[in-house]
């Protein structure tokens, strides 16, 4: 048995011992071991046996890596087990049960915070009331029974308190301009929710009182109907369209120009192509730049290039863009086709047979939507999804995605995982990516070594990398020098040359070591270390020295020299 296997196994039953005893404290720093030294997979048996024993802190730590690797319904009841009792379970059930959109993780933060004082869980708590739209209670509730150290909360009173600050800047200016009758000064009064947009999402409560200030504006003014739609169908689900198509409807029957424009963008996001067309025509007719060249876009993309040209045209012969956009049309033309993919004119054929059930029809209904038509991810996600529930990988990947880009972290690691279990190699490397930014090192060797099936130079090296971190300097080799031979000019390929001769110098093969760490030293500052945190110390610390290496080689080198 190995050093190291014996102190695994001592350390192991040490943690279970102390679980037994109920000295929570003992248990807890024999925890740190295992995951501090990212033993994670042997700790887990003993984890386990500590939770059957009651230990609070082997809940949490067990949850957290059930969670990390994916059973979210193991993590939800390890948590739930001691979070009466346990502040930082409290915490993990709340943050769970937040990302799954449960109402009960306010319950949660409350009572991780009044039974145990975690200040993560009182600012949770905090930032659900504004979620809610409470906006004014939740600054009280963070500065209440503050002590020293609990500076952390005055970021997130700051934020709730300008919030406040803006909201009443508006219903002040609107107030005035609603006194004058003056339209344009109502559409001004608008402006800083313009920048309060990036909240709206993290805190939908606060979507309520804005929505009340576009509604005042809109009475008076038709580009502020026109700001009045746009945040619309930005904030709220697709109920809300046929309200917000009517205001720019209005805003256009009222002259302002810009309203057709924006018609057209709206349609064209939600794949109702002939009716972008339509009020992308009437801004266009209307001399709109913008609405000109979306229109021969459009037109280009169902490949009605004279019409395209045209559009272009009219934005401008000299424009550098349009130049590039009449070349590729040329050589689309000599092309004489285009790939299914890109086709817009089977779109009309494949959303028939998508409604009347057909999922790869629906899938690829989806594709040329997101990729070539224009369409926003929002309003991509359904024509995805059943061929995702049907099983097919490169759906969900592509599910995955849209949920990265609509920003639901739950969703999207549930379909990286889905097509990575099917095999998909870019869903192993995300998954690997998750796991090593959760530092479960394990677990994110596996999925590098399942990505590196693909036969890319990065995957080897990313899998390589980690075994040679993890010591395994002889299953490291052939994944690293894959990398070293086939990586070109790019920058993973001086990461691989560090950790090949790493691994070349802890084998005993100093001669074949010393080209990819002299490689290696020439690059490693721009290509390597400029891509880490210097902050980042347990990445740091894992992280291969090349000087270092090649210095140790050269003069072990040396030292064979009669």
């Amino acid at each position: 048995m190995s050093t190291v296997t014996q102190d695994i196994q001592t350390r192991g039953e040490a943690l279970v011992a102390a679980a037994r005893a109920g000295d929570s404290k003992t248990a807890r720093r024999h925890t740190d071991f295992f995951v501090l030294g990212h033993h994670v997979d042997e700790g887990i048996p003993y984890w386990e046996q500590a939770v059957a024993a009651g230990d609070a802190f082997s809940h949490y730590t067990l949850a957290r890596y059930r969670k990390i690797r994916g059973d979210r319904p193991a993590a939800e009841a390890l948590y739930r087990a001691v979070a009466d009792r346990h502040s930082g379970c409290a915490y993990g059930l709340g943050v769970l049960l937040k990302e799954n959109g449960d109402p009960e993780a306010a319950e949660w933060f409350r009572r991780g915070w009044e039974n145990g004082r975690n200040l993560d869980c009182k600012i949770e708590f905090g930032k659900l009331l504004v979620a809610e739209g409470r906006l004014d209670e939740a600054p009280k509730f963070l500065m209440s029974d503050i002590e020293l150290g609990d500076i952390a909360v005055f970021r997130w009173v700051k934020l709730f308190e300008s919030i406040r600050e803006e909201f009443d800047r508006v219903a002040a200016d609107l107030d005035a301009a609603e006194a004058a009758g003056d339209g344009d000064a109502a559409a001004s009064a608008l402006r800083p929710l313009f920048d309060l947009e990036k909240h709206f999402r993290d805190y939908p409560g606060l979507t309520v009182e804005a929505a009340g200030y576009y509604r005042r504006a809109s009475a008076l003014s038709a580009s502020a109907r026109v700001d009045h739609a746009v945040f619309l169908t930005e904030t709220a689900d697709d109920t809300v369209w046929p309200e917000a198509r009517a205001l720019l409807v209005h805003a256009h029957e009222a002259g302002y120009e810009g309203a057709a424009y924006v018609l057209g963008v709206l349609h064209e996001q939600r794949a109702d192509l002939a009716d972008a067309e339509h009020w992308y025509g009437l801004a266009a007719d209307a001399g709109h730049p913008a609405a000109q060249w979306n229109l021969g876009i459009l037109c280009r993309r169902q490949r009605r290039y004279e019409e395209a040209e045209r559009w272009f045209r009219q934005v401008g012969e000299d424009d550098e863009d349009v130049v590039a956009q009449l070349e590729r049309i040329a050589a689309a033309r000599e092309a004489g086709g285009v790939a299914p993919g890109k086709d817009l004119r089977r779109l009309p054929g494949l959303r028939e047979r998508a409604e009347a059930g057909d999922v790869h029809a629906s899938y690829a209904y989806g594709k040329i939507l997101r990729d070539w038509a224009g369409a926003a991810d929002r309003h991509v996600v359904r024509w995805i999804e059943p061929a995702a529930l049907a099983g097919d990988p490169d759906a969900a990947y592509d599910l995955a995605e849209l949920y990265h880009s609509l920003r639901r972290p739950a969703l999207r690691d549930q379909w990286y995982r889905k097509a990575a279990d099917a095999g998909h190699h870019d869903a192993c490397n995300d998954m690997g990516w998750l796991s090593e930014y959760h530092r479960d090192y394990q677990e994110a060797e596996r999925w590098y070594v399942r990505a590196a099936d693909d036969g890319s130079s990065l995957n080897a090296m990313l899998a390589g990398k980690l075994k040679a971190q993890r010591g395994a300097y002889a299953e490291a080799e052939p994944f690293l020098r894959r990398a070293w031979e086939e990586g070109g000019d790019t920058a993973h390929r001086t990461e691989a040359a560090g950790y090949y001769g790493l691994v070349l110098h802890r084998l005993g093969r100093l001669t074949e070591a010393v080209e990819p760490l002299r490689a290696a030293v020439a690059r490693w500052d721009d290509d390597v270390r400029a891509r880490y945190s210097p902050d980042d110390l347990t990445v740091l610390a894992r992280t291969a020295d090349p000087v270092k290496e090649l210095a140790e080689v050269e003069a072990a080198l040396a030292a064979r020299l009669p």
